[in-house]
């Protein structure tokens, strides 16, 4: 992020927007101390877990910043998940969100991130927390089989498959599996995807997944990249209303669970959840965590 960009984040952030200088003296602390100390440094994270971070890793920079770089999704999962519950982390990259529910939580993760370079930070971060009991990392893209498929390698937070462009950067090859394949009659409480426009596929790969009731809630980002694949996000939309998701909102501050807007399904991380009723209760009753010397 560049520094007006960081600055705008942190302006306007649920968790920093009061709370500006603090968030400045984060930043520029970590200006300082990421080029004195070269490569990789540990930081504080939510509920007493570490993050390895270096310079330029986009998402978890916003972390050291603001706490949770994506508060009310990083928040949903947080107050949503239970000890023992599992969890799917579908385009992991480093393990923000696998460190979020496997170690402050303690739920069980399977993340997925077809990256090697991601995927050793992954690790990495798995190994620093001590939950590699918890958390089964698998080195693979998710689509709707198995098989191979070409990525970028060089892109951080948005490394994605390749359609038919023209790319003139690190060009990597990574196997494929499906969510059925992997789950074998297991069920998640909680599926989150990130996969930069390949939601449509991944999701065509876990028909008895999504099929069965167990499964609670789907944290997705539908932003307009499926487009990049010939994908209708909107038609994926509807289908997850067809399966009896719901569209929600949660503000992290009120654990309040709100009706989604469904005009602006393509804005970023869309929330969907099959019982909200029975959700807000979830997230009413979970304990506190700690992020940026503040409880939520």
């Amino acid at each position: 992020m560049s520094v007006f960009q960081t600055f705008s984040l942190i302006s306007s952030h649920p968790l920093t927007k009061d709370k500006k200088m603090s968030a400045y003296k984060r930043w520029l602390r970590w200006q300082i101390g990421s080029r004195i100390i070269q490569g990789a440094n540990v930081v504080d994270y939510v509920g007493g877990t570490r993050l390895l971070v270096e310079p330029g890793m986009t998402g978890a920079t916003g972390n050291i910043y603001c706490g949770l770089h994506e508060c009310h999704d990083m928040g949903f999962v947080l107050h949503f998940l239970r000890e023992g519950d599992l969890f799917l982390d579908v385009g992991a990259n480093i393990g923000s969100y696998t460190i979020l529910a496997s170690g402050a939580v303690g739920a069980e993760s399977i993340s997925f991130e077809p990256v090697p370079s991601s995927f050793h930070h992954l690790n990495d971060n798995i190994h620093l927390n001590r939950i590699f009991d918890r958390v089964k990392a698998l080195n693979v893209a998710v689509g709707a089989e198995s098989g191979e498929l070409e990525m970028m390698g060089d892109q951080d937070t948005i490394n994605r498959v390749l359609s038919n462009e023209v790319y003139v950067g690190e060009k990597i090859k990574v196997p494929v599996v499906s969510l059925d394949e992997v789950l074998a009659g297991r069920v998640p409480k909680l599926i989150k995807i990130d996969v930069e426009g390949f939601e449509t596929l991944v999701l065509s790969g876990a028909k008895n997944t999504l099929n069965d009731p167990k499964l609670e809630v789907i944290l997705i980002e539908l932003n307009g990249s499926g487009g990049n694949f010939g994908f209708d996000e909107e038609l994926l939309h509807n289908n997850l209303l067809e399966l009896g998701f719901k569209k929600c909102t949660y503000n992290v501050l009120t654990r309040k669970l709100g009706s989604g807007d469904e005009s602006n399904w393509g804005t970023g991380n869309s929330l969907y959840v099959r019982n909200p009723d029975l959700a807000q209760e979830l997230l009413i009753s979970s304990k506190k965590y700690t992020v940026i010397g503040m409880q939520i």
